[in-house]
């Protein structure tokens, strides 16, 4: 019993040379945190939660900064429990998988035959996935590069993460459902939320761009059948407006080059393409885009999809500490709405719509929301809401069959 009267009483020491005490509640594990303080800060916030958070370590337990009304508050709570640590050989061997089967999806794009018929032999079967590694190669680099924005971010600001896990999936599109790191503590504040939250994407981004590029310059016009015969089918990647803008750079056409505008005036054309990507440009204009190229618009995709403005999406995270939990909330059913009507589109969009509707509403709360987020961070995160919109593609995937 002494020995939690000595505890308590060190916690209100250390509380006392940061915090005007006016109060404190005692707690306990129906409350949910060890005590609790009212009053006033005498610090700054953030040093005083950095040095009250390295004082209360030791002793397995932190600090959580709150307001209540125009009161302050500390709560202080028990740490997490340590999570049981990967091996980097578990994260090294998914990589290697990984890498596998999106080097076998790229090679199932470039093919130009059916790598199936026989006889099949080992020569075949390495020369067959050699072809896949301008795209193989090329993707990984994106993912690699968002991942480890996160990863480093995350290292930088002594918050516990994973190395990232890959996530392989043979016979798929791609060859992969991404990665993803796992982050075992709460971050400090909403600059260190945000911090991690972006990198990955500013970071994915800076290799994607210039791979799209570079693959566009490798890429080839060409036309569009006019009639497609009947038991074939081919795909057209959908348009963002960054990759309408690509594109014009690199050919000086708006892609795809319709034969007509079906009576519309140019702008309402592409306004309604853009949306529904209707009607089929059959007999137009369009780029015949290269490995590298399809790489990159991959990774314009997937960096769209981790910035949906929602929940733990990377978007989600940006979106929360730029307007606050209320806000993130009311935009929830929003997102969940205008998602569902775009699937009349694309499909797909059906799923991400319910991946919102059921894990859009969470968020990762950081222990110090007294903390605010400085000018350049805030413009940071409007930035990367704009980009969120220069690469959304509301119809991914088109495509035309006999």
């Amino acid at each position: 019993m002494t020995e939690l009267i000595t505890d308590f009483d060190s916690i209100t020491k250390y509380v006392s040379e940061v915090f005007s005490i006016e109060n404190l509640t005692m707690g306990g594990k129906q409350q949910g945190y060890v005590a609790r303080y009212y009053g006033i800060l005498k610090r700054d916030s953030e040093q005083a939660h950095s040095r009250l958070f390295d004082q209360l370590s030791p002793m397995n337990l932190m600090p959580v900064f709150r307001w209540d009304g125009d009161r302050q508050v500390i709560s202080i709570v028990h740490s997490l429990p340590q999570v049981k640590q990967f091996r980097p050989w578990v994260n090294l061997l998914l990589f290697i998988l990984t890498f596998l089967s999106v080097l076998f999806a790229g090679a199932l794009y470039t093919a130009e035959t059916d790598p199936f018929i026989r006889p099949i032999n080992f020569s075949r079967i390495l020369q067959f996935l050699y072809e896949g590694w301008p795209f193989a190669v090329s993707f990984i680099t994106i993912l690699a590069a968002h991942e480890f924005g996160h990863y480093l971010a995350g290292r930088y600001h002594k918050v516990n993460v994973t190395l990232p896990f890959f996530i392989p999936m043979p016979f798929s599109l791609v060859g992969t459902m991404g990665a993803f790191i796992n982050m075992q503590d709460v971050p400090r504040n909403r600059k260190q939320l945000l911090d991690i939250g972006v990198a990955g994407p500013l970071t994915g981004l800076l290799f994607a761009i210039p791979i799209l590029i570079f693959g566009l310059t490798l890429s080839n016009l060409d036309v569009i059948p006019a009639v497609i015969p009947e038991s074939t089918g081919f795909q057209i990647e959908g348009n963002s407006i960054l990759y309408l803008l690509a594109k014009f750079s690199v050919f000086g056409r708006w892609l795809p080059q319709p034969v007509d505008f079906d009576g519309l005036n140019p702008f309402l054309y592409w306004v309604r393409y853009f949306f529904t990507g209707r009607p089929l440009p059959l007999g137009g204009m369009d780029v015949m885009i290269h490995p590298v190229a399809w790489a990159g618009w991959v990774g314009l995709l997937v960096t769209m999809l981790n910035l949906i403005p929602a929940g733990q999406f990377d978007g989600g995270h940006v979106f929360y500490v730029l307007f606050g939990s209320k806000a993130a909330r009311a935009v929830k059913p929003i997102i969940v709405v205008l998602l569902f009507l775009l699937g009349f589109s694309w499909n797909g969009w059906w799923l991400w719509a319910g991946l919102v509707f059921l894990m859009g509403g969470r968020h990762a709360e950081p222990l110090d929301l007294i903390t605010t987020v400085d000018k350049k961070r805030k413009l940071i995160a409007i930035v990367v809401l704009i980009i969120f919109l220069l690469i959304f593609t509301p119809v991914p995937f088109m495509i035309i069959t006999g």
